[in-house]
């Protein structure tokens, strides 16, 4: 139990950090790449926002199948990983 508490705050450790990345994605970088041409911190943010993505669909497969999650619950935080501001949601709503 002591692990599985762990985890849970491992995970939302990530799903902060992943949602940070796409909205530094979306808002900064993206302008810096397409109205300054200036691409170099897209790239960079990209590939860290890249890694957390796939970090964050790790651990949620790994919650879902240690907690028994519903498959509405898991899509929805699967979803919210595609979403400006969804894992912030998906934490203080589902966890």
């Amino acid at each position: 139990m002591q692990l599985l508490k762990s985890i849970n705050q491992q995970f939302k450790f990530i799903a902060h950090a992943e949602g940070i990345s796409l909205l530094l994605i979306l808002f900064i970088t993206m302008p810096l790449k397409y109205i300054m041409e200036w691409g170099m911190p897209n790239k960079v943010v990209g590939m860290a926002h890249g890694i957390l993505f796939l970090i964050y669909v790790v651990f949620i497969l790994v919650l879902a199948i240690d907690e028994k999650w519903q498959k509405r619950k898991l899509f929805i935080g699967l979803l919210a990983s595609i979403l400006p501001f969804g894992t912030f949601y998906f934490v203080k709503r589902w966890l």
